[in-house]
């Protein structure tokens, strides 16, 4: 069993034993919780009364954080002639079309999100090995492929995040960085919440948001009321 250090400890310390807090009070009691030297994430989980593994219950979105991840990303597109001017004129770290392609062929992976214009996704499907299991393919159903990139970048520099559920039927995403304001952090959990709750599959039977938690990347995760969630977005 891996040994947690005293901040850990005193964190979860914190935590009444067996309690559901409330969206707020959850955040306000991490804010206060001992921290570490760097700017950590803070996620939360979503554990879901779906099946992913049927067509019509996969819940997948994308959602724009009104203050954003608090991260940096280095954002590539695939695009060329003009499209590849537009993307670097809206801040794309990288834009380009097969040189690209054959970079990432040979190993090169420094990018953390990737958009593509349509005409280039015959080529940029090669990388699917590649890009595919780092969750950094383009996807229509993402809004990224699409021929409107400096849209698209501008709102992947604003906050926006894309989720999907994982076949256990969890959603994990991260809401920000610790170093935003509670009510930030706050106003980000709620608008990616109101986004999945909107999403529930018609064929999904039952509770749809069954469990939640929300945690720092290093500190213990803290059980939602999960009734207050429902009734905070019906």
């Amino acid at each position: 069993m891996k040994k947690r250090g005293k901040r850990y400890a005193a964190a979860k310390a914190m935590i009444e034993h067996g309690k559901r807090y409330e969206l707020n009070d959850a955040i306000s009691l991490i804010k206060g919780m001992p921290q570490t030297k760097f700017d950590e994430s803070v996620d939360i989980a979503v554990v879901l009364g779906v099946n992913p593994k049927k067509a019509d219950q996969m819940v997948r979105g994308t959602v724009v954080l009104p203050h954003g991840t608090g991260k940096s990303l280095r954002i590539l597109v695939f695009a060329k002639g003009e499209k590849e001017k537009e993307a670097l004129e809206a801040g794309a770290d990288y834009a380009g079309g097969d040189e690209l392609v054959e970079k990432i062929r040979g190993g090169w992976l420094e990018f953390d999100r990737t958009v593509a214009t349509p005409d280039m996704m015959s080529n940029v499907g090669k990388l699917g090995k590649i890009l595919g299991p780092r969750g950094l393919m383009p996807n229509p159903k993402t809004g990224t492929v699409t021929f409107d990139v400096a849209r698209v970048i501008q709102e992947i520099k604003k906050g926006k995040i894309d989720f999907k559920v994982e076949k256990n039927g969890i959603l994990h995403v991260p809401i920000g960085k610790i170093s935003l304001t509670a009510q930030q952090l706050l106003e980000n959990a709620s608008a990616f919440l109101d986004v999945v709750n909107k999403m529930k599959p018609p064929t999904s039977k039952g509770h749809y948001m069954k469990n939640l938690a929300i945690a720092t990347t290093m500190g213990p995760g803290i059980k939602l009321d999960v009734a207050q969630i429902r009734n905070l977005f019906r």
